[in-house]
């Protein structure tokens, strides 16, 4: 009976949290008492970037990977009906934590996810036992030429910088964001970029994509704010990095040095989404870390 107990800990389980108006689709493995993971996915993917991950985590850890809204199997209402920007996703997710009695949590992000991730640690630090940044950046320097076109769209959100980025959330641009910078792209899992592909093409999502890319200016003006909360509170701090993403520069990971001091900083020569090549090994590299800092 104990071992089959233990398997069933191991097992992957896909479930379903109504938070208010959104159904969060999340994959949960471990044992409930024991510390929880949070993963926190970004653009172009959804939990499903985690598939390797959480098996090599949930013998010790109680894992939890939400899809956020406009991404994955989470339903949520149309633009226009939910407010899609980096504050309501962040809402969304604390009150999506809230529900599941997730008092403290590890916290591990990646692109879209991290400021997410930061947002929820300025409201509650005190829930925020330690970080995994992959290619979540915080800081100006990190941000690379990827984001020229973007930059404009900030500046002046009219209709034609906003048509310039249509090809955006399309299946050519995630394709290249899956390869870009990766050396063996024998590596990388077809099923991935086709799954994130037709998730990211669903009718009237290509738009909410383009509200989000609009509204990530919004996560560059609380950078200071984002780096005030890592000088205040400490937390430990794990960044493992593709150095070739052409989004998120290694000069964004260093630079949590200045903040904390104690931050453990690792590249690996790859892309974007740098666990579909080096999964293994960075997935070793998180263990280490959270059976460092979780005790």
């Amino acid at each position: 009976m104990a071992g089959s107990v233990i398997a069933a800990d191991l097992q992957v389980h896909h479930k379903f949290e109504q938070v208010g108006d959104v159904k969060v689709f999340y994959r949960e493995a471990g044992d409930p008492k024991s510390p929880v993971v949070l993963l926190l996915h970004g653009y172009a993917a959804s939990s499903f970037m985690y598939r390797d991950l959480i098996p090599k985590l949930a013998d010790r850890y109680h894992v939890i990977a939400p899809d956020l809204p406009g991404f994955g199997f989470t339903e949520a209402p149309g633009r226009g009906r939910y407010d899609y920007t980096f504050d309501k996703l962040a809402r969304t997710m604390t009150q999506f934590t809230e529900q599941l009695q997730l008092k403290s949590y590890a916290m591990q992000v990646f692109d879209y996810g991290a400021p997410v991730g930061w947002r929820m640690a300025l409201a509650h630090p005190e829930r925020v036992r330690a970080i995994v940044s992959q290619n979540g950046n915080a800081y100006e320097e990190g941000l690379g030429a990827g984001w020229a076109p973007i930059q404009k769209y900030w500046a002046e959100p009219t209709p034609a910088h906003r048509a310039a980025l249509q090809s955006f959330p399309t299946a050519a641009s995630i394709r290249w964001q899956y390869l870009e910078g990766v050396g063996d792209k024998s590596l990388v899992a077809p099923d991935a970029i086709a799954l994130e592909s037709m998730l990211v093409e669903r009718p009237g999502n290509a738009e909410v994509q383009l509200d989000l890319l609009l509204d990530y200016a919004s996560n560059v003006a609380k950078y200071p704010e984002f780096q005030s909360y890592f000088r205040r509170h400490q937390p430990p701090l794990l960044a493992v990095w593709g150095k070739n993403d052409p989004f998120f520069l290694p000069a964004g990971a260093e630079a949590w040095k200045r903040d904390i001091p104690g931050a453990e900083v690792r590249f690996y020569d790859t892309g974007h989404l740098a666990l579909e090549t080096h999964g293994e090994e960075i997935g070793g590299v998180i263990r280490s870390f959270l059976d460092k800092h979780l005790k």
